[in-house]
């Protein structure tokens, strides 16, 4: 197993305002891991601000918890980010869903509503130059403006802190501990 590139800051080493948060977000459900917060924690005002954008979502969201989920999990697929892939966020997601999300094709398995947002996000992450308007136009069939702008900036998030997570770890799966 690959070591992290960059070593991850003890909690105890932590500026204490974000431990706090850490903690908190942890004890919610919003981190499966907090190894990630730990080595971001480098740079505590930018992690801060991160954690608090992804605290956001999971507050005061216009998406379902269900939804978030499978759309977390599609771009952690994509992204290979082993932390995402085994972190769990929500309990309407079941490992069966997990399965139908490796399928090639979306189909009737997920709601039509799903299946929009799920197709979004894989192009997000994978092909974001074939999003177009016929996209938009789908996802405005069952989502207002405010929560396909919420669905955007939520795969942007997930794309980036799953490469992020990737990149610093050196590829290395994490079992949810907590560097101490």
């Amino acid at each position: 197993m690959s070591q992290p590139r960059v070593k991850p800051l003890a909690m105890s080493k932590v500026n204490s305002a974000l431990a706090k948060s850490i903690k908190q977000s942890r004890d919610e459900g919003v981190l499966s891991s907090t190894l990630p917060l730990q080595t971001w924690a480098h740079r505590p005002d930018t992690a801060s601000s991160w954690l608090a954008t992804l605290n956001s979502f999971y507050t005061n969201s216009l998406l379902s918890d269900r939804l978030r989920e499978l759309v977390r999990l599609k771009i952690a697929s994509i992204t290979q980010c082993d932390t995402c892939q085994l972190a769990r966020k929500s309990d309407e997601v079941s490992e069966q869903d997990v399965l139908c999300l490796s399928n090639e094709e979306i189909t009737s398995y997920f709601t039509a509503q799903e299946q929009a947002a799920l197709r979004f996000s894989e192009l997000f992450a994978a092909n974001y130059t074939a999003i177009d308007q016929a996209e938009f136009t789908q996802l405005e069939v069952h989502f207002s403006t405010p929560a396909i702008v919420e669905l955007n900036l939520f795969c942007g998030l997930m794309l980036a802190g799953g490469r992020v997570t990737y990149v610093m770890s050196g590829g290395a799966p994490d079992n949810g501990s907590v560097y101490t």
